[in-house]
Formats: C-alpha cells, sequence, structure tokens
C-alpha cells in the first residue's frame, strides 16, 4: 500500500505500525532514517538492545537469503517484541521478502530503508501491491514543508522564529532531515546560550549561527554552475556526493535555483527594478549569495535560463530511467549547463 498525505500522517502518529512490512525509501536518506528509527522505536523499548532490534543490510541478505526469513520467524530471546531493520534494501530483495510476505511474521515490523527507487522498480511494486505492506516515499523537505519542520523542530526547543529567520532558514539549510534538524539544534543552543533568555529568533541570529551553511558544498556548486565555472564544479560535485548526496537532489537544486533566476529576470524584462524583484523573491536570497545571484540576474538571459532548466530535467529523468551511471550523467549536464553562463 502505498502511503502519502493524510494516510501517511496517520501511519506516522499510529501507537504502532499497522503494517507489518515497512518500506521507507527516497532521495532524502536522512529523513529516511528518521522515520524508521521512529517507527521501530514505537515497538521496542531500547533500539540498541540485540535481542529486540535485528539490523540486515542487503548485501548480507543478498549473500544469503535465508537470513531475513529466519530473522523474521525468530522468536525473542527475552519476549515481546522484535523489529527488524533492513538497510542499503534494492530491487535484489524483492524475492528474499516476497517470500516472507504471507508467512507468520514474529518480527513485527520489519522496516526495509532504500534509497531512491523508481516507478518501476520491483521491490516498491511488491509493497505498494501489498495489503500487509506499506511504502513510504521520502524527499526532500521544500517550501512549506521545510517551514513547517522548522517551526516544529523550534517549539519543541521552546523556540520561535520571526518571519524572517524563517524565510533565511528556508535558503540556508539543504534538503537533508538530519542535517536541517542539526542545524536547527545548533541555532537553538546559540540563542539559548545568553542571559537574554529570548524565545523569538531573529533573522541576524540566522546570518550568524548559520551563516557557514551558506558555503556548505551544495551551494558552492550551484552557484558555481551558474557563475559558468566548470573549473570549481568537478571538486564541488566531488564533495556533494562525498557527502552522501545523490544526482536527483543535486539536479533539483540546481532546477530551483534557475526556477529563481528565471522568475527574477521575468519581472525584470516586464519592467521591475532587478532590487525590487529581489526583494519580493520568497524567500530572499542568502545575503552572502546575494552579489553572485544579483550577477547571475543580470548576465543569464532568459533563453538560456530556461535552457538549464530543460537540461536539469531532461538529465534527472535519464538517471532514473536510463540505468546510465548517475553521477556521469549529472556532471556532464551541469557543465553543459555552465557554459550558458558565457553565452555558448
Amino acid at each position: 500500500m502505498k502511503l502519502a498525505g493524510r494516510n501517511l500522517d496517520e501511519f506516522l502518529r499510529a501507537p504502532r505500525p499497522p503494517k507489518n512490512l515497512v518500506l521507507i525509501y527516497g532521495p532524502d536518506q536522512g529523513l529516511v532514517r528518521e522515520r524508521g528509527t521512529s517507527l521501530a522505536a514505537k515497538c521496542v523499548e531500547d533500539l540498541k538492545d540485540p535481542f529486540s532490534v535485528c539490523e540486515l543490510t542487503g548485501t548480507q541478505i543478498k549473500s544469503d537469503p535465508a537470513c531475513l526469513s529466519d530473522a523474521a520467524t525468530a522468536l525473542s530471546l527475552t519476549g515481546g517484541r522484535r523489529v527488524i531493520r533492513v538497510r542499503d534494501a534494492g530491487d535484489t530483495l524483492t524475492e528474499p521478502i516476497k517470500s516472507i510476505d504471507a508467512t507468520d511474521i514474529e518480527a513485527w515490523p520489519i522496516i526495509v530503508e532504500a534509497g531512491e527507487l523508481n516507478p518501476r522498480s520491483s521491490l516498491r511494486k511488491l509493497f505498494e501491491a501489498s495489503k500487509n505492506a506499506a511504502a513510504i516515499a521520502c524527499y526532500a523537505d521544500e517550501g512549506r514543508g521545510l517551514e513547517r519542520v522548522i517551526v516544529e523542530t523550534l517549539s519543541r526547543e521552546g523556540l520561535q522564529a520571526s518571519p524572517e529567520a524563517i524565510s533565511y532558514l528556508g535558503e540556508a539549510l539543504g534538503g537533508d532531515r538530519l542535517m536541517i534538524r542539526g542545524e536547527l539544534e545548533k541555532l537553538a543552543l546559540y540563542v539559548g546560550s545568553g542571559d537574554s533568555g529570548r524565545k523569538v529568533i531573529t533573522g541576524e541570529d540566522v546570518r550568524v549561527c548559520i551563516g557557514d551553511s551558506s558555503d556548505a558544498p551544495l551551494d558552492n556548486l550551484v552557484y558555481a554552475v551558474g557563475n559558468g565555472n566548470q573549473g570549481a564544479i568537478d571538486g564541488a560535485l566531488n564533495k556533494v556526493f562525498a557527502d552522501g548526496l545523490n544526482a536527483v537532489t543535486i539536479l533539483r537544486a540546481v532546477q530551483r535555483h534557475f526556477h529563481r533566476l528565471h522568475l527574477v529576470k521575468g519581472q525584470v524584462q516586464r519592467g521591475t527594478s532587478l532590487d525590487a524583484a529581489l526583494s519580493a523573491l520568497r524567500p530572499p536570497v542568502f545575503f552572502k549569495w546575494k552579489d553572485a545571484f544579483q550577477r547571475q540576474a543580470r548576465t543569464w538571459p532568459l533563453e538560456r535560463i530556461a535552457t538549464a532548466l530543460d537540461l536539469a530535467t531532461e538529465c534527472e529523468l535519464q538517471c532514473k530511467s536510463t540505468g546510465m551511471p548517475a553521477e556521469v550523467l549529472c556532471n556532464r549536464t551541469l557543465m553543459r549547463i555552465a557554459q550558458g553562463a558565457r553565452g555558448r
């Protein structure tokens, strides 16, 4: 069963998972891990207890398919509930999981965590078609979804954020849920470290505390592409891949950037001043990147921005459908987009 929207919210709020097989997948691996841990914690008291939690990897199951079935049907040595967590899953696990779908499972639930799975994935299809299973997609928080995460995380610390702070946070934070929470925890500690006892986070707090987030590898890469700095793209791209981001996440970040350039450029061509168009942009451009964004808005013609968006969208489809190495496709496309800054 595929879960989304209200059904997903109800599932995640349940006191314990109402399905005995749960697939959590998507490009936001931080959110995948967070949801997997949250579901497991609703079933056992101690996630570090080896008698209550069995952890397997996709590689282990591939080399010994019976190990998953053995774990699923084994009784807990200490009594009570058991959870099986399967990490780094892929389509090679479809048959081992299918073989236990109709058996008497002693472990509850079996939580399978995977990366991006396209609609043709046999593992994804298996979970979406089964009445005893749930499939949960995890995509990077954006727009109002990201704002909601910011507000909810800070509220648990007894803090609020001004509209300016939320706008800056929305622009500064990346798309990985664990990274977002880490940065917000750092911000909460910063605000609570003084003697003022303030409960409202300002835009200045964000600039001081998370200003270095604007130098994050993904931002460096996006602006290197927009600046046409092909020499910097390789190094920045390698750093982003090393940080665990995949090609689709990178391409979507590039698309967001050029969508914002397209919006500003279109307003300028309709007679709005560049300063006014930038002031109306939401969320606003993070202050450390403002000069670079203005420069790109002046130098990129509207038709080349549209071409850049087409290239990024086409590459995302290729990454999901062709079977070619996504890293190679992404690198090649970013180099082609960067040429547009040079007027080629």
